[in-house]
C-alpha cells in the first residue's frame, strides 16, 4: 500500500515539476494533417471537396489524471466565396472521471488568392465558443492538503467550491498558408483576446502560435499512378512543426512515406525542457476514406508511468461539386 502511495506522489511531483505548465497548454495532437483545422484555420476548404475529420486521443492513460479528447471538423471550398468555409466540435476530459472537462464550438473563413503562378495564400478567421466545466466531487478530486506522508490521501482538504463551476466565453483566432505544387507552409495564432478561464479569479489563455512548413518528394520519375501491385508511386514528405503557448516551446520533427494506399510516418517530439516523445503513425487511405493510427512513445520523466499515448483518426473526402473554373487542392500529408 505504501508502494501505491508513493507512485501517486512522484507521479503528482513529476507532474508538477517536471511538466509544468501542461494544464495550461491546449491539446496537442499528434496526426497534424488529419486535424487541420485545430492546427490551421487556413487549412479550411485547402482539400476543395467537403471533408469530414474524426479524431479520437488518449493520453497518458496510464496516470491517475489522464486526457481524453475527441474531435469532429467539416470544411470545403465554396467557389462564390472565393475560400473555404469550416466547422470543428472539440471536447476534452481531464482528471478522474473527466472532473474538468473543456467543449469548443468554432467556425471559420479561409479566403484564397493565387500570388504568382501556381503560388496561393489562404487567410483565414476562426470564432468559437468555449465552455469550462468542473465536476465538484470531493471523491474524484485531489488536493496537496490531502496527502498524508505515511498513509496518502486521507485528509479532508480546505478547498471550497467556486460560486459557478461552469463558464462560457468566446475565442478568436487567426490564420495563414503559402502553398505551391509540392511545398507547403503556415502560421496560426489562437486565443488573440486571450480570455479567461478561471473558476475563482482571472485566468487568461495564454496565446498559442503555431508554424509549420513541409513538402513532398517523388521518389519515382515517373508521374503518380498506379504500379502493376497496386500502389502508387511512392512519395516522402518532410516536415517540421514549432509550436510556443504559456512560455513553453514545442519543436516537431517528422518524416512521411506515402505509398498508397499505404502511409507510414516518424515524428519526432522536444520542448523546452527535454526531450518528450517518438511517434509513431501507420494509416490506409482508399477513394474517400482513411483511417490512421498512431502511438506516442514518451521518453520523458513520465515513461515509466504514462503508458505513452494513443489516437485514431478517420477522415472521409466526398466528391468534389462541379466548378466553373478549377480550384487545386494543397498537396500535404493526411495524417
Amino acid at each position: 500500500m505504501m508502494k501505491k502511495y508513493n507512485k501517486i506522489t512522484l507521479i503528482l511531483l513529476l507532474l508538477v515539476l517536471g511538466m509544468q505548465g501542461v494544464k495550461a497548454q491546449d491539446v496537442g495532437f499528434s496526426q497534424f494533417y488529419a486535424n487541420p483545422l485545430y492546427l490551421n484555420p487556413a487549412f479550411a476548404g485547402s482539400k476543395v471537396a467537403p471533408r469530414i475529420s474524426l479524431t479520437y486521443r488518449a493520453q497518458w492513460p496510464g496516470l491517475v489524471s489522464a486526457f481524453t479528447t475527441v474531435s469532429a471538423s467539416y470544411d470545403q471550398y465554396i467557389p462564390d466565396l472565393h475560400g473555404g468555409i469550416g466547422a470543428i466540435v472539440l471536447s476534452d476530459r481531464q482528471g478522474d472521471h473527466g472532473v474538468l472537462g473543456t467543449t469548443s464550438v468554432g467556425a471559420m473563413y479561409s479566403f484564397r488568392f493565387r500570388v504568382y503562378d501556381d503560388i496561393h495564400i489562404n487567410l483565414a478567421l476562426q470564432a468559437s465558443l468555449v465552455n469550462t466545466n468542473l465536476d465538484w466531487d470531493l471523491n474524484n478530486l485531489r488536493f496537496g492538503d490531502m496527502i498524508d506522508a505515511q498513509n496518502g490521501f486521507v485528509n479532508h482538504t480546505a478547498a471550497t467550491a467556486p460560486d459557478q463551476t461552469s463558464i462560457f466565453y468566446p475565442d478568436f483566432a487567426a490564420g495563414m498558408m503559402v502553398y505551391g505544387p509540392a511545398w507547403y507552409a503556415g502560421f496560426a495564432a489562437h486565443h488573440l483576446s486571450q480570455p479567461s478561464q478561471g473558476f475563482y479569479s482571472e485566468d487568461p489563455v495564454p496565446m498559442k502560435f503555431s508554424a509549420n512548413a513541409g513538402g513532398l518528394i517523388n521518389l519515382s520519375e515517373e508521374r503518380r499512378r498506379q504500379s502493376s501491385l497496386g500502389l502508387g508511386q511512392p512519395v516522402i514528405s518532410p516536415n517540421f512543426i514549432y509550436q510556443y503557448q504559456g512560455g513553453f516551446h514545442y519543436f516537431n520533427y517528422g518524416l512521411y512515406l506515402d505509398w498508397m494506399p499505404f502511409l507510414v510516418g516518424l515524428w519526432y517530439r522536444n520542448g523546452t525542457i527535454n526531450s518528450d516523445a517518438f511517434i509513431f503513425m501507420v494509416g490506409v487511405q482508399q477513394d474517400y476514406f482513411k483511417i490512421g493510427y498512431s502511438y506516442d512513445a514518451t521518453v520523458s520523466q513520465l515513461a515509466n508511468s504514462s503508458a505513452g499515448s494513443h489516437e485514431i483518426t478517420l477522415g472521409i473526402l466526398l466528391p468534389t461539386p462541379e466548378q466553373k473554373h478549377k480550384v487545386k487542392a494543397i498537396r500535404c500529408p493526411s495524417f
